[in-house]
């Protein structure tokens, strides 16, 4: 059922049937009309910077940038989950995006966020595997044909429940996170001063 989306994420990124993207996308609602996702952080399949992590203080939710959808998009909603987690752990919802070319910047508070899986409606900061194990993170753009009637703080269960049926063109980009190494090369560097 996700062989298609197996060919669109990166080799280093599993095809986990519970993102979102395999829910309510097809191969042809993907990129429908050229309608894609980007940001100037990252590439498809790069790593995030810590800036964006909970390897970082003052983290905050990456800058994110797309075409127009398709005509007939009336808003667009993005959900970005962790792959590689066998639940495909919710680390943002956001709606009441305008149906044209647009970009949320680094750290911008959308127009509307929903709750992600551990019930607060921020950007949920990935955090390094205690396995050492890289994460893939999929962030995925969905354009719908009717506005989304949800108040702010509504669950991923209401979110997907009121976008059945109305997609119309989807976008994804993805990245991974295997955390910082940095402050580990820093202790080593201090305790060889002592």
């Amino acid at each position: 059922m996700t062989d298609w989306l197996s060919a669109v994420l990166p080799a280093s990124c599993p095809a986990n049937p519970g993102l979102a993207i395999a829910r309510f996308a097809n191969r042809e609602a993907l990129g429908r009309a050229g309608f894609a996702l980007s940001s100037p952080a990252f590439g498809q399949g790069e790593e995030l910077d810590p800036c964006f992590t909970a390897d970082e203080e003052d983290a905050v939710a990456p800058p994110m940038e797309w075409t127009a959808p398709p005509k007939g998009a009336e808003e667009m909603v993005l959900v970005v989950q962790d792959a590689s987690a066998e639940d495909a752990t919710c680390h943002w919802l956001v709606w009441g995006l305008t149906p044209q070319h647009g970009k949320l910047l680094e750290g911008e508070v959308p127009p509307r966020t929903g709750k992600n899986d551990r019930g607060n409606s921020d950007w949920l900061l990935p955090k390094v595997d205690p396995d050492g194990k890289p994460h893939c993170f999929v962030f995925q753009l969905f354009a719908l044909d009717l506005p989304i009637a949800l108040m702010p703080g509504a669950g991923k269960a209401e979110l997907f429940a009121a976008m059945e049926g109305h997609v119309i063109a989807a976008s994804v980009l993805s990245a991974t996170y295997s955390g910082s190494e940095e402050e580990d090369f820093a202790d080593l560097e201090e305790g060889d001063e002592a």
